[in-house]
């Protein structure tokens, strides 16, 4: 399992959006990376300012939203949607998306997945795939 230290995270981001800028190749994830990055102008500037969001501390108290792992959740969904991981997301997925925009749609699902990460480290255990799922599927039938 791929497991990247938060610095690697925050790079892979800030190169991505290079790349993309500069029109360079943009390989696996990037490309989807750019493509989400893109969908967040409120995150341009400080993505081209890699050494200032390095060591940046991004906490409740400050009432910021952490832009790399608001990314990162972003690519996360992006992924269950492409292998339909856990079996439904997609169809969920595209439920949502008959009454919503991409982004508004996995807004939507982010909602269930921040849960499912909370429930899983405060209960020192795995992720439940079936409540998260579950989740998504209450959010499609509103």
């Amino acid at each position: 399992m791929f497991n990247p230290s938060r610095e690697q995270v925050r790079l892979f981001f800030c190169e991505s959006w290079r790349k993309h800028r500069e029109r360079r190749v943009l390989e696996g994830a990037e490309a989807t990376a750019a493509d989400l990055i893109a969908e967040h102008p409120e995150y341009h500037a400080l993505l081209e300012n890699p050494d200032a969001v390095m060591e940046k501390e991004y906490t409740p108290e400050g009432g910021q939203m952490n832009p790399f792992l608001h990314l990162s959740l972003h690519l996360a969904i992006a992924e269950q949607i492409s292998i339909d991981q856990p079996a439904g997301i997609r169809a969920a997925y595209d439920s949502l998306r008959r009454k919503l925009d991409v982004h508004d749609a996995e807004h939507a699902i982010m909602e269930c997945l921040g849960e499912a990460l909370w429930r899983s480290q405060r209960d020192k255990a795995p992720i439940d795939g079936a409540a998260y799922l579950e989740c998504v599927l209450r959010a499609s039938r509103n």
